[in-house]
């Protein structure tokens, strides 16, 4: 392979790679404030020059392309003269907004002014005021005067989101980021802009002037929008969870998530209709009771019901461990009416990011083992027989299926028992006679497998008052690194929930079955000794960007992300 040397460090390199893109490989950051590695070269913002033997003149690392035996200087003193006097330049109309700005703590400009920057400026003069708190779309505010003009938002409403909605106006120091005229800034992905944005002149209004990014801890997750499962990072303080950024992963979502998935997703965490404990119900009204009752009548109930009398429904938003866990539950006594639901919505579908599934784990229920209705929308076989009166009781698991098709309220008036696991108040938890609290998928550990067949894990970020850590796997590690200043995340309001897989665990301890799992991982364990597709794996070999599982048919194959 051809090799450059980057202040004096020898580096290979792959043919056609710009300098910064040989450098950052090898892990030499060169600044940057336009360039990315998912959009086009600008070049407008000349941080990143170097300095190039043989050549008479200083170069910008993002558009210069890397040669045989080339030696470049990012820390020679002609080049740090040059960062020093772009930065002087760009921080002559910045505001001093860093006591009330979002980016705070995740500021480039930030970052490179206290690295690269002289400290004092020599411009006296009134600094060129802009709009602030421009309403760009329904989701970003615009503060023109941050802008540095670094074109990324541009570049991606036209380039990745397919979308060009976007466009410098006005020229000299009175450039400005706008829409066209008429024109809204609302595709589908326009809170990417605010990841992108080095500086914080975009901002997104959901999140704005909630937190500082050093009050929060950001934990490792997966997207429960739809069966893309981008992967994601969940930021929390207090117990609460206040937004969420898409992680990079080039075989699932790249560096992006679409809007609904980062504003929508989590908002049912700290909900005021959160479902705390367990309740059964006494003279027509849910009451909450100890979980030891619950789960005692639970029982009760459910052995008063021949096998063909019972149902099981599982759910495409739950993770394999608790599906599987549903699955061994139900075939423990003998039931094989076992089923689940998927969420189409036909044509909401991109050629980005976005999929028709709007559940997170509808491929990971099917490999399981749950049977999967033949339409996709409706549970046709289990409501026939409950109609008809041949299943009398039905178990409900993290799904409000009632919601998803209203016909199947009057048909779950012939029930005589209906339980449910659920994290929220919803019309299925409603008609319940058993309810049982479930953690959310941002309280406990488990995987999910998206279209592709890409295994995923996620992973506890809001605390349950359970918080039995080594029972539900969670790394210690993650909170140590806090110092003893910890207990401040676990502020806030913490909800009487489990994992639908512990409760499985409960009932079948109740039972005298044998599913006996101490944690999530146990779970999982099994899977991987049962289920022929998770052969041979385990939590740590899934790692941070998830594993393809073996011999999966779907199209997957066909969709993955080269485009973005």
């Amino acid at each position: 392979m051809p090799t450059l040397t980057v202040d004096g460090i020898q580096i290979e390199f792959n043919q056609g790679q710009t300098i910064i893109e040989a450098a950052r490989a090898a892990g030499i950051e060169i600044p940057h404030f336009c360039w990315h590695p998912s959009l086009s070269v600008s070049g407008n913002c000349r941080v990143c020059l170097v300095e190039i033997e043989k050549m008479p003149k200083l170069a910008i690392s993002c558009s210069t392309y890397a040669s045989d035996g080339m030696v470049v200087h990012t820390k020679s003193e002609k080049t740090l003269q040059a960062r020093n006097a772009v930065m002087e330049f760009i921080l002559i109309n910045h505001p001093l907004d860093c006591p009330i700005c979002d980016e705070a703590g995740e500021c480039k400009l930030q970052d490179y002014a206290y690295k690269h920057g002289k400290g004092e400026s020599r411009f006296e003069e009134m600094k060129v005021r802009k709009e602030k708190r421009v309403q760009l779309g329904p989701y970003i505010k615009f503060d023109g005067d941050r802008c540095i003009m670094c074109s990324r938002c541009i570049r991606f409403s036209d380039e990745i989101a397919k979308k060009n909605q976007l466009t410098f106006v006005k020229r000299g120091d009175k450039v400005t980021v706008s829409t066209f005229p008429g024109e809204s800034f609302d595709n589908p992905y326009t809170l990417n802009t605010t990841d992108i944005c080095p500086v914080g002149a975009l901002t997104n209004q959901d999140f704005r002037f909630k937190s500082r990014v050093w009050e929060m801890s950001n934990t490792n997750s997966v997207c429960t929008g739809c069966s893309r499962g981008c992967s994601t990072e969940i930021w929390v303080r207090n117990n609460e969870i206040l937004r969420l950024t898409p992680r990079f992963n080039q075989k699932v979502n790249s560096y992006w998530m679409c809007d609904n998935g980062r504003l929508n997703t989590f908002k049912h965490v700290n909900a005021q209709n959160r479902i705390d404990g367990a309740y059964i119900r006494k003279e027509g009204q849910l009451q909450k009771v100890e979980w030891e009752e619950a789960l005692k009548v639970a029982v009760k109930s459910l052995r008063e019901y021949k096998n063909s009398e019972i149902a099981f429904i599982g759910s495409p938003f739950a993770t394999c461990e608790d599906n599987y866990a549903l699955l061994k539950f139900a075939r423990s006594l003998g039931v094989s009416n076992i089923d689940f639901m998927n969420h189409i919505l036909p044509g909401d579908q991109d050629e980005i990011l976005i999929r028709e599934d709007k559940t997170p784990n509808s491929l990971g229920a099917e490999l399981i083992g749950l049977k999967n209705s033949s339409n996709g929308s409706s549970l046709d076989g289990i409501m026939k027989s409950v109609k008809e009166g041949k299943i009398k009781a039905l178990f409900v698991m993290e799904d409000d299926i009632v919601s998803a098709n209203q016909e199947y309220e009057k048909i779950f008036s012939k029930l005589e028992l209906l339980i449910v696991n659920s994290s929220n108040q919803n019309e299925t938890a409603n008609l319940a006679d058993i309810v049982f609290s479930a953690s959310t998928f941002a309280e406990k550990n488990g995987t999910f497998v998206n279209f592709q067949g890409i295994l995923q894990r996620i992973r506890p970020a809001v605390a349950t008052e359970e918080m039995d850590r080594a029972l539900d796997g969670m790394e210690m590690s993650r909170w140590d690194k806090f110092g003893t200043d910890y207990d401040r995340w676990l502020k806030g309001k913490k909800y009487d929930a489990k994992p639908s897989w512990k409760i499985f665990t409960m009932l079948s301890a109740y039972m005298e079955g044998k599913l006996k799992y101490d944690m999530a991982e146990d779970v999982f364990s099994d899977i991987a000794k049962s289920v022929e597709n998770f052969k041979g794996l385990d939590y740590d070999s899934i790692g941070l960007e998830g594993v393809e599982l073996k011999n999966i048919k779907s199209e997957a194959r066909l969709a993955g992300v080269k485009n973005i």
